[in-house]
């Protein structure tokens, strides 16, 4: 038997036999495009198409791709050890990362747990505060209270925490735990809109063990932005009813929108926060859940004292290796000009989509840009037009977004901004046609 492919033709067959990709139906491969690298910026496509990658692979390579630093990162730590379980043995990349984000998160998160994921760092936010309130001998409090228009995951748990109506998990809503939804909170702060978190939380404060949200960005939930004002009022309420707060910076973390961490925003701590993504620069998937005190403690007073989850690969030295050396990279370098300038420039080319017809709203956070539309994009339809422009792209419901890597020439970041303009058109011009057809 032969496994050796040797045309693209080759691969997207095998793919197409093979491989279900996310939120794609199984077979749809001639929507797939083999990479044979990725350097810098650019993804070299097997055909040998070059394109720009403007979201950082789900806003994770900050970086870039092949980064010689972070090669080099991975390659020491791989002489020594690449894993070992982390039940009764440690070891120093685990220790010196722990330590680093200690240092610069907000303050009082004092304890890190690792993961592999994302999705797996907000179960263990989640878990953290039940067993909290398990160790408060409040067992009743096993509820969340967020916004909507958000996302946390796609495990069964983080699932419950998505819009149950409009979100992504919408489907599932009948499977899930119920938690307690308030209206999403608008881009300016407005009183009467936080009232309606204010009335859901009094009414149900009894049976809420934390409240959690995404910091400013609500990601995949609509990209939305929201006033500072509402995530410090929302801390305050949280303070005066002794509910623990979970942000989930898995998204926003490490300078995505301005700030090394987007609570800095409001200036405030949560007891529990959730990293990822950003965390090891796209190179080997880690993620981290920190707490304070205040939540450790409680939970080793409690009957069963020691925290029950445990994943097989948590803490990998690979992973914590290339993050240590990506956290360095990145605080060595003028980063908030960097991002700023990123910033400026999106504000500025991105500005003329806001008069196309079509065009919802144009927003800009840090190195986070997004063109709402009013009606749903045909994405599979609009990427082979994305790819002819020599980018990449990934449209998702009404929206297309870039995130691009820190690392972005000017030149480079113009292609991205452009291409976003002439896509917007695109839409409008495939929409008038099909109307008179």
């Amino acid at each position: 038997m032969s496994f050796e492919l040797h045309t693209v033709e080759e691969l997207i067959e095998a793919d197409k036999k093979y491989i279900w990709h996310p939120y794609t139906e199984f077979g749809s491969a001639n929507h797939v495009y083999p990479v044979k690298e990725a350097y810098g910026i650019c993804i070299t496509l097997t055909d040998g198409r070059e394109l720009i990658d403007g979201i950082a692979s789900w806003w994770s390579c900050l970086h870039g791709y092949n980064h010689p630093q972070l090669n080099q990162a991975i390659e020491s730590q791989l002489a020594k050890m690449a894993h070992v379980m982390f039940a009764g043995l440690t070891h120093e990349p685990a220790i010196k990362l722990a330590k680093k984000l200690v240092e610069i998160t907000p303050e009082g998160l004092n304890k890190v747990f690792f993961s592999d994921s994302g999705s797996v760092a907000v179960e263990v936010a989640m878990k953290m505060a039940l067993q909290y309130w398990i160790s408060q001998h409040q067992p009743q409090r096993n509820k969340f209270l967020t916004i909507k228009q958000g996302y946390h995951g796609d495990t069964l748990a983080t699932m419950s925490l998505c819009d149950p109506h409009s979100g992504m998990h919408h489907l599932f809503h009948h499977a899930l735990q119920h938690q307690f939804f308030a209206e999403a909170p608008d881009s300016a702060f407005d009183e009467r809109n936080f009232d309606h978190f204010a009335q859901v939380l009094k009414r149900n404060k009894q049976n809420i063990a934390a409240v959690i949200l995404e910091p400013i960005v609500q990601g995949a939930g609509g990209m939305k932005f929201y006033s500072p004002q509402y995530l410090k009022q929302v801390r305050a309420l949280c303070d005066e009813y002794d509910l623990l707060l979970i942000a989930d910076e898995i998204a926003t973390g490490f300078g995505r929108t301005g700030k090394l961490f987007a609570c800095e925003h409001a200036g405030i701590s949560p007891d529990i926060m959730c990293l990822g993504k950003a965390l090891s620069a796209g190179y080997i998937t880690l993620a981290a859940t920190l707490c304070n005190d205040k939540v450790s403690n409680g939970i080793s007073q409690g009957p069963a004292n020691i925290f029950m989850h445990g994943p097989t690969y948590m803490a990998n030295p690979l992973a914590c290796a290339v993050a240590n050396t990506s956290i360095d990279l990145l605080l060595s370098q003028d980063w908030q000009s960097i991002i700023n300038n990123i910033e400026q420039q999106m504000k500025l080319e991105l500005l003329p989509c806001k008069k196309m017809p079509g065009v919802k709203d144009v927003r800009v956070l840090g190195a986070i840009g997004v063109v709402e539309m009013e009606e749903k994009i045909d994405t599979q339809a609009l990427m082979p037009k994305i790819i002819e422009k020599g980018v990449w792209l990934r449209p998702f419901g009404n929206i297309i977004y870039l995130t691009p890597a820190f690392i972005i020439s000017r030149d480079d970041l113009s292609i991205l901004t452009h291409a976003v303009c002439e896509i917007v058109k695109e839409i409008k011009l495939t929409r008038d046609i099909s109307e008179i057809i």
